[in-house]
């Protein structure tokens, strides 16, 4: 019988990790579900159809997709009443498994978070999961334009002071996966949900992330279950 053969890990190296926050660090899908099942009835939308495209996007970006002859005022009105009402809702919010420990292990390094979710939504669910917020933050205030544009990874490459190519983005959905690709970003894919979108890695959690340092200084993730896609 021929003698079985175990793949290598697949090994990622950075100068620095820009990291989404919802479904990446932070299990909120059951709220995220909540509130987006009632304002698609509420809006005679099918709520399956409207979940498809929610993940990733600031709350105004997902409404101009569903309602796109609604005037894009209406839908950064209601997307203020949607972040009030996800913001007061943390039933549900827990980390994605590994969190806690893979925040631990980069508290020293560079990184920073980069979310579509305003300043108060992002401390509320990172306080809720019992996770660190990262010192360099990217929320929805920071950028004009959501995700998919780049504009959020490449203002945490600048803060950060690191060209984009030597970062990894840690993204969990179509959109941020598309946008750190057009940010030049190599991206690495938490859950079921990237695995869809072609990250340059795939894990299902960050329990099969583990990090270490390089004589350099680099950021190097070894991915305990590898499933490279790019």
């Amino acid at each position: 019988m021929p003698a079985s053969t175990t793949a290598s890990p697949v090994v990622l190296t950075a100068k620095a990790l820009l990291l989404d926050m919802d479904g990446t660090l932070v299990n909120s899908d059951a709220v995220v579900e909540r509130c987006w099942r009632e304002w698609a009835v509420s809006h005679g939308l099918d709520p399956e159809a409207a979940l498809k495209v929610v993940h990733g996007r600031q709350g105004y970006a997902t409404m101009a997709i569903l309602l796109p002859d609604r005037p894009m005022e209406v839908n950064h009105a209601e997307n203020a009443v949607m972040l009030a009402r996800e913001t007061a809702d943390t039933e549900g919010v827990v980390p994605v498994g590994g969190a806690a420990e893979f925040m631990k292990a980069i508290a020293g390094l560079p990184h920073a978070l980069v979310t579509s979710a305003d300043t108060a939504l992002a401390t509320t669910r990172m306080t809720a999961a019992g996770l660190p917020l990262p010192g360099i933050r990217i929320t929805a205030e920071s950028v004009a334009a959501s995700k998919p544009d780049p504009e959020g990874f490449l203002k945490g490459a600048a803060e950060l002071g690191v060209a984009p190519a030597d970062c990894i983005v840690f993204e969990d959905s179509g959109a941020g996966i598309a946008a750190g690709r057009a940010a030049g970003m190599r991206v690495l894919g938490i859950g079921p949900r990237a695995a869809e979108h072609a990250p340059t890695a795939h894990v299902p959690d960050l329990t099969a992330v583990r990090v270490s340092t390089t004589p350099d200084g680099s950021i190097r993730l070894t991915l305990a279950t590898p499933a490279p896609t790019a």
